[in-house]
């Protein structure tokens, strides 16, 4: 079984039932998720040995965190104790034309607030076969970004793939910042995963005549993309997801895979969303578990896009799935007919 570590934060998500605005009523739905820890999330429903580090508080909410975790099988072992807060994102989510709005209450969390010495990263990589971080974890502050790199040299001492969800999030830096930061994070990692904007926003590289508003996606812009990253940073392999938003409700969805040779683009699924949230890290998830498994690339990115299409369908940031279930709509059978 190979052994998965990922690292960032996680956060206490607050999101008013169903499609209602904020404090339309006095309820809000209290759940768990962050971009890593919806990864890992499906590395051990997939049947990995699936490892999460991050910092969280004593206190009771960041024990329920830690316990939303162990619910999965997630190894939570490596997971440092401390600090006073536990982020939290209020998210409302969107219908027809109103978009989903997510506002961050992240400021002085615990992981937010975590120093170098907090984690020995030859403990935590010791055994392990790949490292998975996203782009929003240096974007935190304080000494992210150092920690971050201190994991990717500790992993790389090792021998360990490294993964990067690129994942830029204007609300948490500015795309200067980012620039920098992720050139030097970048140098050390074997597989990039972006979408239609984040390889624009970090690093300036941008798709043509492509209109992900008005749903007109060209292939031939994203081999581009594709390639001059893989040409600027030598990954061994560039994965994109490429969304086309009819409405909040209603996407088409599909990727593409270049493993320096071929460029491998997925069938693609119109989603009628229930909960778009986590479904860049459901991606991930699907993708370096099929590489981990030995498929070949358009396998992977068949798997890869299938398993992201089915958490579009879960309420919550994690996605609640099988592989077989993913094999299934990946071999073809999207009907969605009753199983008995």
């Amino acid at each position: 079984m190979s052994k998965v570590v990922t690292f960032g934060e996680l956060m206490l998500r607050l999101a008013p039932n169903g499609y209602y605005r904020f404090f339309q009523n006095d309820q809000l739905q209290a759940t768990f998720g962050g971009g890593e820890a919806n990864v890992a999330v499906s590395f051990a429903n997939f049947g990995l040995d699936s490892v999460y580090v991050t910092k969280l508080p004593k206190h009771a909410i960041g024990e329920a965190a830690v316990s939303s975790l162990r619910y999965f099988g997630v190894d939570t072992s490596k997971i440092v104790r401390g600090g006073d807060r536990v982020g939290i994102y209020f998210l409302e989510k969107g219908a027809s034309q109103r978009g989903s709005v997510c506002i961050y209450d992240r400021a002085h969390s615990a992981i937010a607030e975590a120093t170098a010495s907090d984690f020995d990263w030859d403990s935590i990589f010791d055994g392990a076969d790949w490292f998975h971080f996203t782009g929003i974890t240096p974007a935190l502050g304080g000494n992210l970004v150092d920690i971050c790199l201190d994991a990717c040299k500790a992993a790389k001492s090792k021998g360990v793939k490294i993964s990067c969800d690129l994942n830029y999030r204007g609300k948490l830096w500015t795309r200067a910042e980012a620039r920098e930061a992720m050139t030097k994070l970048c140098e050390y990692v074997d597989v990039c995963i972006s979408n239609e904007e984040d390889a624009k926003d970090v690093f300036g590289i941008e798709a043509e005549n492509t209109d992900i508003y008005g749903g007109k996606l060209n292939h031939e812009g994203y081999k581009s993309v594709a390639k001059q990253l893989a040409d600027k940073f030598g990954f061994e392999k560039v994965a994109i997801t490429l969304r086309s938003s009819i409405s909040a409700n209603d996407n088409d969805w599909a990727g593409m895979l270049y493993d320096g040779e071929n460029y491998c683009f997925s069938k693609s699924y119109h989603l009628h969303i229930v909960d778009r949230v986590g479904g860049g890290d459901s991606f991930g998830g699907g993708l370096i578990y099929s590489i981990l498994s030995g498929k070949d690339s358009q396998s992977a990115i068949e798997f890869a896009v299938a398993a992201s299409a089915l958490k579009h369908s879960v309420e919550g940031d994690y996605n609640r799935v099988t592989v077989s279930e993913v094999e299934k709509l990946a071999g073809g059978d999207g009907s969605g007919r009753v199983q008995r």
